[in-house]
Protein backbone atom coordinates (compact mmCIF):
# COMPACT_ATOMS: atom_id res chain seq x y z
CA UNK A 1 0.00 0.00 0.00
CA UNK A 2 1.38 3.40 -1.05
CA UNK A 3 0.49 6.45 0.63
CA UNK A 4 0.60 9.56 -0.97
CA UNK A 5 0.29 12.71 1.48
CA UNK A 6 -0.16 16.67 -0.41
CA UNK A 7 0.63 19.90 1.23
CA UNK A 8 -1.98 22.38 -0.01
CA UNK A 9 -0.89 25.57 -0.37
CA UNK A 10 0.71 25.95 -3.83
CA UNK A 11 0.69 22.47 -4.34
CA UNK A 12 -3.20 21.49 -4.69
CA UNK A 13 -4.34 24.91 -4.65
CA UNK A 14 -3.43 28.79 -4.80
CA UNK A 15 -5.55 30.91 -2.45
CA UNK A 16 -4.86 34.35 -3.15
CA UNK A 17 -3.27 35.49 0.49
CA UNK A 18 -6.47 34.24 2.68
CA UNK A 19 -4.64 32.49 5.12
CA UNK A 20 -2.12 35.51 5.97
CA UNK A 21 -5.35 38.23 5.27
CA UNK A 22 -6.92 35.91 8.19
CA UNK A 23 -4.30 35.57 10.38
CA UNK A 24 -3.47 39.45 10.01
CA UNK A 25 -6.95 40.37 10.97
CA UNK A 26 -6.64 37.74 13.83
CA UNK A 27 -3.77 39.39 15.03
CA UNK A 28 -4.72 43.00 14.88
CA UNK A 29 -7.93 42.12 16.72
CA UNK A 30 -5.97 41.12 20.06
CA UNK A 31 -2.55 43.55 19.26
CA UNK A 32 -3.25 46.42 17.13
CA UNK A 33 -0.75 45.28 14.69
CA UNK A 34 -1.97 45.65 11.08
CA UNK A 35 0.16 43.52 9.29
CA UNK A 36 2.18 41.20 11.18
CA UNK A 37 2.08 38.41 8.70
CA UNK A 38 4.36 41.11 6.54
CA UNK A 39 7.55 39.91 9.45
CA UNK A 40 6.58 36.39 8.83
CA UNK A 41 7.79 33.58 6.86
CA UNK A 42 4.42 31.92 6.89
CA UNK A 43 5.10 29.09 3.41
CA UNK A 44 6.49 25.93 4.45
CA UNK A 45 6.20 26.48 8.14
CA UNK A 46 3.09 25.29 9.98
CA UNK A 47 0.36 27.27 11.23
CA UNK A 48 1.07 26.47 15.35
CA UNK A 49 4.45 28.01 14.69
CA UNK A 50 2.89 30.69 12.35
CA UNK A 51 0.43 31.82 14.53
CA UNK A 52 3.16 31.95 17.62
CA UNK A 53 5.42 34.30 15.36
CA UNK A 54 2.32 36.65 13.89
CA UNK A 55 1.28 37.25 17.29
CA UNK A 56 4.93 37.89 18.35
CA UNK A 57 5.21 40.19 15.96
CA UNK A 58 2.20 42.02 17.13
CA UNK A 59 2.58 42.24 20.77
CA UNK A 60 6.14 42.08 21.12
CA UNK A 61 6.54 38.84 22.94
CA UNK A 62 5.11 35.25 23.08
CA UNK A 63 1.13 34.46 23.15
CA UNK A 64 -0.10 32.23 26.43
CA UNK A 65 -1.71 29.30 25.89
CA UNK A 66 -5.30 31.06 26.48
CA UNK A 67 -4.11 34.27 24.01
CA UNK A 68 -2.81 30.91 21.07
CA UNK A 69 -6.28 29.39 21.39
CA UNK A 70 -8.34 33.10 20.93
CA UNK A 71 -6.51 33.41 17.81
CA UNK A 72 -6.86 30.24 16.21
CA UNK A 73 -10.52 31.19 17.13
CA UNK A 74 -10.35 34.15 15.33
CA UNK A 75 -8.59 33.04 12.12
CA UNK A 76 -10.85 30.31 11.63
CA UNK A 77 -13.84 32.64 12.14
CA UNK A 78 -12.16 34.92 9.37
CA UNK A 79 -10.80 32.40 7.12
CA UNK A 80 -14.01 31.40 5.17
CA UNK A 81 -14.51 35.06 4.38
CA UNK A 82 -11.12 35.72 3.14
CA UNK A 83 -11.11 32.76 0.72
CA UNK A 84 -14.61 33.73 -0.48
CA UNK A 85 -12.73 37.20 -0.94
CA UNK A 86 -9.96 35.80 -3.10
CA UNK A 87 -12.54 33.55 -5.16
CA UNK A 88 -14.49 36.77 -6.05
CA UNK A 89 -11.06 38.55 -7.29
CA UNK A 90 -10.03 35.30 -9.06
CA UNK A 91 -7.21 34.63 -7.42
CA UNK A 92 -8.15 31.02 -6.12
CA UNK A 93 -7.42 28.61 -8.06
CA UNK A 94 -5.97 24.98 -8.46
CA UNK A 95 -2.55 23.89 -9.43
CA UNK A 96 -2.82 22.97 -13.17
CA UNK A 97 -3.45 19.08 -13.21
CA UNK A 98 -3.73 17.95 -9.84
CA UNK A 99 -7.40 17.45 -9.59
CA UNK A 100 -6.82 14.55 -12.47
CA UNK A 101 -3.82 13.53 -10.71
CA UNK A 102 -5.72 13.18 -7.39
CA UNK A 103 -8.79 11.41 -8.90
CA UNK A 104 -6.79 9.41 -10.30
CA UNK A 105 -4.37 8.23 -7.92
CA UNK A 106 -8.13 7.66 -5.31
CA UNK A 107 -9.45 5.51 -7.95
CA UNK A 108 -6.70 2.81 -7.21
CA UNK A 109 -6.90 0.05 -4.83
CA UNK A 110 -3.46 0.19 -3.81
CA UNK A 111 -3.24 3.86 -2.98
CA UNK A 112 -4.01 5.92 -0.09
CA UNK A 113 -4.30 9.45 -0.42
CA UNK A 114 -4.35 11.93 2.53
CA UNK A 115 -2.81 15.55 3.60
CA UNK A 116 0.39 16.61 5.14
CA UNK A 117 -0.08 20.36 5.30
CA UNK A 118 1.02 22.95 7.97
CA UNK A 119 -2.94 24.41 7.58
CA UNK A 120 -4.80 23.71 10.87
CA UNK A 121 -7.22 21.18 9.86
CA UNK A 122 -10.32 23.41 10.04
CA UNK A 123 -8.35 25.71 8.15
CA UNK A 124 -7.28 23.15 5.82
CA UNK A 125 -11.13 22.16 4.54
CA UNK A 126 -11.66 25.77 4.30
CA UNK A 127 -9.49 26.55 2.06
CA UNK A 128 -9.88 23.48 0.14
CA UNK A 129 -13.72 24.25 0.09
CA UNK A 130 -14.45 26.17 -3.35
CA UNK A 131 -11.93 23.97 -5.07
CA UNK A 132 -14.28 20.66 -4.73
CA UNK A 133 -11.17 18.36 -3.73
CA UNK A 134 -11.73 18.10 -0.17
CA UNK A 135 -14.00 14.99 -0.85
CA UNK A 136 -10.79 13.36 -2.03
CA UNK A 137 -8.90 12.96 1.41
CA UNK A 138 -9.89 10.91 4.37
CA UNK A 139 -7.11 11.61 6.72
CA UNK A 140 -4.18 13.89 7.12
CA UNK A 141 -1.41 15.34 9.30
CA UNK A 142 -2.24 19.11 10.36
CA UNK A 143 -0.33 22.05 11.21
CA UNK A 144 -2.34 21.93 14.52
CA UNK A 145 -0.64 18.60 15.22
CA UNK A 146 3.23 19.88 15.60
CA UNK A 147 5.15 22.47 15.39
CA UNK A 148 7.98 20.56 12.91
CA UNK A 149 6.51 19.30 9.57
CA UNK A 150 8.04 15.65 9.94
CA UNK A 151 5.57 15.21 12.73
CA UNK A 152 2.23 16.23 11.04
CA UNK A 153 3.35 13.80 8.09
CA UNK A 154 4.22 11.05 10.32
CA UNK A 155 0.46 11.55 11.81
CA UNK A 156 -0.79 11.13 9.00
CA UNK A 157 1.10 8.01 8.17
CA UNK A 158 -0.12 6.15 11.43
CA UNK A 159 -3.67 7.78 10.52
CA UNK A 160 -3.45 5.87 6.98
CA UNK A 161 -2.58 2.84 8.53
CA UNK A 162 -5.76 3.12 11.12
CA UNK A 163 -7.84 3.50 8.35
CA UNK A 164 -6.18 0.86 5.97
CA UNK A 165 -5.54 -1.24 9.06
CA UNK A 166 -2.24 -1.93 7.21
CA UNK A 167 1.81 -1.86 8.24
CA UNK A 168 2.71 1.32 6.13
CA UNK A 169 6.83 1.20 5.54
CA UNK A 170 8.57 4.21 5.22
CA UNK A 171 9.94 3.64 1.66
CA UNK A 172 5.95 3.49 0.92
CA UNK A 173 5.60 7.44 1.41
CA UNK A 174 5.09 9.93 -0.90
CA UNK A 175 5.34 13.57 -0.07
CA UNK A 176 4.65 16.19 -2.77
CA UNK A 177 4.88 19.72 -1.81
CA UNK A 178 6.35 23.28 -3.51
CA UNK A 179 9.14 24.26 -0.76
CA UNK A 180 12.38 22.99 0.34
CA UNK A 181 10.76 22.62 4.49
CA UNK A 182 7.83 20.25 2.26
CA UNK A 183 11.35 18.29 1.52
CA UNK A 184 13.46 18.62 4.41
CA UNK A 185 10.69 17.12 6.52
CA UNK A 186 10.03 14.08 4.08
CA UNK A 187 13.31 13.25 4.88
CA UNK A 188 13.64 13.61 8.15
CA UNK A 189 10.49 10.71 8.67
CA UNK A 190 12.39 9.13 5.80
CA UNK A 191 9.72 9.52 2.91
CA UNK A 192 10.12 9.94 -0.61
CA UNK A 193 9.33 13.95 -1.85
CA UNK A 194 8.33 15.66 -4.75
CA UNK A 195 8.03 19.61 -5.64
CA UNK A 196 6.02 21.79 -7.89
CA UNK A 197 7.95 24.46 -8.67
CA UNK A 198 4.84 26.34 -9.65
CA UNK A 199 3.98 27.44 -5.86
CA UNK A 200 5.52 29.57 -3.31
CA UNK A 201 8.70 28.20 -2.93
CA UNK A 202 11.76 29.40 -3.64
CA UNK A 203 13.50 27.78 -6.12
CA UNK A 204 17.35 28.10 -5.14
CA UNK A 205 16.26 26.67 -1.71
CA UNK A 206 14.45 23.32 -3.34
CA UNK A 207 17.32 22.91 -5.42
CA UNK A 208 19.57 22.57 -2.94
CA UNK A 209 16.80 20.52 -0.53
CA UNK A 210 17.54 18.05 -3.30
CA UNK A 211 13.88 16.54 -3.44
CA UNK A 212 13.59 13.30 -5.57
CA UNK A 213 11.24 14.69 -8.22
CA UNK A 214 10.68 17.92 -9.56
CA UNK A 215 8.36 19.51 -12.21
CA UNK A 216 6.21 22.84 -12.78
CA UNK A 217 3.29 21.08 -12.22
CA UNK A 218 0.66 18.48 -12.18
CA UNK A 219 -0.07 18.90 -16.11
CA UNK A 220 2.29 15.97 -17.47
CA UNK A 221 1.35 13.06 -15.09
CA UNK A 222 3.87 10.68 -16.25
CA UNK A 223 7.09 11.50 -14.31
CA UNK A 224 4.71 11.76 -11.40
CA UNK A 225 3.26 8.18 -12.28
CA UNK A 226 6.87 6.64 -12.51
CA UNK A 227 7.95 8.41 -9.09
CA UNK A 228 5.26 6.86 -7.47
CA UNK A 229 5.96 3.59 -9.40
CA UNK A 230 2.47 3.01 -11.14
CA UNK A 231 3.64 3.45 -14.43
CA UNK A 232 6.69 1.76 -15.88
CA UNK A 233 9.77 4.12 -17.37
CA UNK A 234 9.68 4.26 -21.26
CA UNK A 235 12.93 3.14 -21.27
CA UNK A 236 13.08 0.24 -19.04
CA UNK A 237 15.12 1.74 -16.43
CA UNK A 238 14.76 0.01 -13.05
CA UNK A 239 12.30 2.17 -10.99
CA UNK A 240 13.82 4.10 -8.17
CA UNK A 241 13.83 7.48 -7.22
CA UNK A 242 14.95 10.86 -8.73
CA UNK A 243 16.04 14.40 -8.81
CA UNK A 244 14.47 15.07 -11.87
CA UNK A 245 13.99 18.62 -13.56
CA UNK A 246 12.32 17.37 -16.73
CA UNK A 247 12.54 13.26 -16.67
CA UNK A 248 13.30 10.95 -14.00
CA UNK A 249 15.08 8.52 -16.57
CA UNK A 250 17.83 11.31 -16.49
CA UNK A 251 18.68 10.69 -13.22
CA UNK A 252 18.51 7.10 -12.50
CA UNK A 253 21.87 6.76 -10.57
CA UNK A 254 20.05 8.66 -7.50
CA UNK A 255 17.50 5.88 -7.69
CA UNK A 256 20.45 3.30 -7.93
CA UNK A 257 23.01 4.76 -5.69
CA UNK A 258 20.80 6.81 -3.20
CA UNK A 259 23.10 9.96 -3.99
CA UNK A 260 22.37 13.14 -5.21
CA UNK A 261 24.69 15.99 -6.87
CA UNK A 262 25.04 17.61 -3.55
CA UNK A 263 26.25 14.30 -2.04
CA UNK A 264 28.74 13.81 -4.48
CA UNK A 265 30.17 17.27 -4.89
CA UNK A 266 30.22 17.28 -0.76
CA UNK A 267 32.36 14.12 -0.98
CA UNK A 268 34.82 14.97 -3.85
CA UNK A 269 35.42 18.14 -1.68
CA UNK A 270 36.22 16.09 1.45
CA UNK A 271 38.53 14.13 -1.00
CA UNK A 272 39.92 16.93 -2.06
CA UNK A 273 40.81 18.23 1.73
CA UNK A 274 42.13 14.52 2.49
CA UNK A 275 44.45 14.80 -0.18
CA UNK A 276 45.92 18.28 0.45
CA UNK A 277 46.38 17.20 4.21
CA UNK A 278 47.84 14.00 2.98
CA UNK A 279 50.31 16.20 0.69
CA UNK A 280 51.44 18.37 3.21
CA UNK A 281 50.08 21.55 1.84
Amino acid sequence: MKVVLFDIDGTLIKAGGAGARALNRAVEAMTGHKDACASVQLQGATDKANFENAFRAGAGRKPTKKELSVLTRKYVERLPAEVLASVRAKKYFKVKGVEKFVAGLCARKDVLVGLGTGNLKDGAFIKLEPSGLARYFAFGGYGCDSHHRSVVLRKAVRRAAKLSKAVIREGDVFVIGDTHRDVEAAKEAGYHSGVVLDGFGDKAAIMRSSPELLAKDFSDLKPWLIWLGLARDPRGVRRGTYICPDSPIEHAHYGRTGMDLRDIELGISKLREAKKKAAGK
